[in-house]
């Protein structure tokens, strides 16, 4: 599933290549007629981003899509190619086309609708002034292990399932251990490496959370095998410790630790 940092970068493309034009919108699969009819002929006034939540704003209208497991999007410059497949919705400015297809969600909401949505989404590092105490207060006040919750869009919105392991492991956190049992100081350091890690997502489209000194190559763009400390890693030794990686079904997800750094 893409984390937030693809949401943000996908927020600006698009602002970038529709912002200020009158959009043509269709919805070739059908289940998003309606909609795309709602859409059609508005301007695009501006984009926006929320841990994993995309918003296009038309007037008074929000396009929001959240891409789940299996959403993508495409774009390209004009003539858009012929829809193929269960493409549900295009969009078609002045020079450029987007496709998006196999989303969770893809709804049009008033105003109100989005600011309902988005209060019930935790703080997100990537926007400008996030409510960073109410992402230490929730999680000082669960018993939930500190690898649960930064996975609940609730608590902190756009971590996803690698951006989890290897900020825990980055600050050696124990992924089983109770929220409540941090103090404060530790979940604000935490925090201000999510805002480290999401920022260079980014800016580089890709997630990299290694330090160069603990690559098997430390000069040069990393390489995929060099990207991450624990995700993906299982039975592969520690880059710091050199104890095997374990892993385990966590959250509907599968988590990746070191049982010595984090211990």
């Amino acid at each position: 599933m893409p984390e937030g940092h693809t949401i943000h970068r996908l927020a600006r493309r698009h602002a970038r290549l529709l912002q200020g034009q009158p959009v043509a919108a269709d919805s070739p699969q059908g289940r998003f007629e309606h909609g795309a009819g709602l859409l059609h002929g508005r301007v695009l006034d501006a984009t926006d981003a929320w841990g994993k939540h995309l918003f296009h704003r038309y007037d008074d209208l929000w396009l929001h899509v959240h891409l789940g497991l299996y959403g993508t999007f495409r774009d390209g410059t004009l003539p858009a190619p012929p829809p193929r497949g269960a493409l549900r919705l295009r969009l078609v400015g002045a020079g450029h086309w987007l496709e998006l297809r196999g989303p969770t969600a893809c709804e049009v909401l008033s105003d109100a609708e989005r600011r309902t949505l988005q209060a019930r989404l935790g703080p997100d590092p990537l926007r400008r002034k996030p409510d960073v105490e109410a992402f230490v207060t929730r999680v000082l006040r669960s018993r939930a292990p500190i690898a649960t919750l930064l996975m609940d869009q609730s608590v902190v919105a756009g971590v996803g399932n690698v951006y989890r392991a290897e900020v825990l492991f980055r600050q050696r956190l124990d992924p089983f251990r109770a929220g409540r049992e941090h103090d404060a100081s530790q979940l604000h350091v935490l925090w201000d490496d999510l805002v480290v890690l999401l920022r260079a997502g980014v800016r580089a489209g890709r997630i990299v959370t290694t330090l160069p000194e603990d690559r098997e190559r430390p000069a040069g763009r990393p390489r995929r095998v060099d990207a991450h400390y624990v995700y993906g890693r299982a039975g592969l030794p520690c880059r710091v410790c050199g104890t095997a990686v374990l892993d385990a079904q966590h959250a509907a997800r599968r988590l990746f630790w070191c049982p010595v750094c984090q211990a």
